[in-house]
Parts: structure tokens; sequence; C-alpha cells
């Protein structure tokens, strides 16, 4: 049996290099691939936080819209604006 493993080993060294440059081959694209699905990781953690954020202020935008009953004008950009009064849409008067 010692004989045949020993036939086998030297027939095969070609093929144990080959499997070994395979190896290395596998071990460096399953590196770049964990790289990938790292920065894939932190790109997706990143667009959460901005979609977090987004949401966020859409909901401060809708929570500051009068309900439907009111009539009076969106201020969505906290400008001060003077109310309308009915006097201010009057012409002005002469005495």
């Amino acid at each position: 049996m010692s004989e045949l493993n020993q036939f086998s080993l030297g027939d095969n060294r070609a093929d144990l290099d080959a499997v070994n440059a395979s190896v290395k081959r596998l071990s460096e694209k399953v590196q770049l691939i964990t790289e990938a699905v790292k920065e894939l990781h932190q790109n997706r953690t990143q667009l959460q936080g901005k979609i977090e954020d987004a949401q966020k202020r859409i909901q401060h935008i809708l929570s500051r819209l009068p309900d439907q009953g009111d009539g009076r004008q969106l201020n969505l950009l906290n400008e001060v604006t003077p109310p309308n009064t009915p006097e201010d849409d009057s012409e002005p008067t002469t005495h």
C-alpha cells in the first residue's frame, strides 16, 4: 500500500500544485467578495440613515399642514407673514 501512495504522490505533484493554485485564486476572490459585502453594508447603513432623516423631515412638514377645512395660506418655510385682515384688503380711504 505504501508503494501505491508513493507512486500516486509522485504522479499527482502537478495536480496538487494546480489544486493549491486554485485554492489561492479562490481565497483571493473570497477576500474581494468579503470586502465588497462590507462596503455594500456600509452604503446601506448610510442610505438607511438618510431615509430616516428624510422621513422625519416629511413628517415634520406634514405635522405643520393645516386641516383640510382651514382656509389659511400654507407657510411651510417658517417665513413670517402678517395675517390678512379685512382692513388690509380694502382700498385706502382719503380724508
